[in-house]
């Protein structure tokens, strides 16, 4: 077990620091399809420690304080509870038979401890951004859950490495072409779960000028910005192992995961913002039709 936690942590800095690299490449592209120049790739370290040498005053309700930390913990327990790389030690993390549930429960974990800690903030509009947080991320699990109970069936198990060794031995075996409705699916819900445009209706940047990154500041900013590089890698690692055979090698894992990330932000930049109803009516009528027929798919086609 001491040997599983020292590979942890070691896993934990390493995709940490993968995060912040890709989030600065993210933060490039954006900037360049706006015709601009863009911070260096290496901005968030600068961030980061800005952030960290801060002090704040301002005193909140405890939850205020514990929602960046609730936060940090859904990034890195989500990463933490399922294999990165299939068969490697380092990455082979704390991985267990019906891990699958416990996935799921992480991914809305940090979603709910930042709605806490927004509600004692004591900011008028922190209840429109609470709500609009919730109903979207309420909306992103009805196709996601639907494709992955599609998953489920088709390999007849909740543990993530069972369902990646099933996926082994070629290409045509990923369940992107045993069962492409489901990974369509998952792949609509992706897109809301990365929280990018045009489904940014939480923090709504070019309509309400607050919300976490300016609410929250000093060591909970560094809580903040260190969630925003593992989660998204996270959440893309489960995507990988799900639909996408998982990765047998650290530079499998690398490339993989950076296609997948970089498919929200093409989406990002090449449609606007949705407003609130149109995104919540978008998950629950297309992915969601998509999900129920990756069911259907499996249960007609596979059993």
């Amino acid at each position: 077990m001491g040997e599983k936690i020292v590979y942890a942590i070691i896993a934990v800095f390493i995709m940490l620091n993968y995060g912040f690299l890709v989030n600065g490449v993210i933060r490039r592209i954006y900037a360049r399809v706006g015709r601009r120049i863009g911070v260096p790739i290496y901005q968030m370290y600068i961030d980061l420690f800005k952030s960290w040498g801060l002090r704040t005053n301002i005193r909140h309700g405890t939850m205020f304080y514990l929602g960046p930390i609730f936060r940090l913990t859904g990034g890195i327990g989500l990463f933490l509870f399922m294999p990165a790389v299939y068969g490697l030690a380092l990455f082979t993390n704390f991985s267990f038979s019906g891990d699958l549930l416990l996935l799921l429960s992480f991914q809305f974990f940090g979603t709910l401890g930042m709605a806490l800690g927004a509600s004692e903030s004591g900011h008028p509009n922190s209840a429109i951004g609470v709500t609009r947080g919730l109903a979207q991320m309420t909306a992103v699990e009805v196709p996601f859950i639907l494709a992955i109970m599609a998953v489920a069936i088709q390999y007849d198990s909740l543990s993530l490495t069972e369902i990646i060794a099933q996926q082994q031995g070629g290409f045509l075996n990923w369940t992107l072409f045993t069962n492409p409705l489901a990974t369509a699916a998952a792949l609509l819900a992706m897109l809301g779960a990365m929280m990018r445009a045009p489904f940014d209706v939480v923090l709504a940047p070019q309509e309400i000028p607050i919300g976490p990154p300016t609410e929250y500041h000093s060591n909970y900013m560094v809580f903040l910005q260190s969630n925003r590089a593992i989660f998204p890698l996270a959440k893309s690692i489960l995507f990988m192992n799900l639909f996408f055979g998982g990765a047998t090698t650290i530079v499998m894992m690398l490339v993989k995961t950076f296609i997948l990330l970089m498919w929200p932000v093409l989406v990002g930049v090449s449609f606007p913002r949705f407003r609130v109803e149109q995104s919540i009516r978008w998950f629950l009528r297309v992915p969601m039709i998509i999900g129920l027929l990756g069911i259907a798919y499996v249960h007609f086609f596979l059993k």
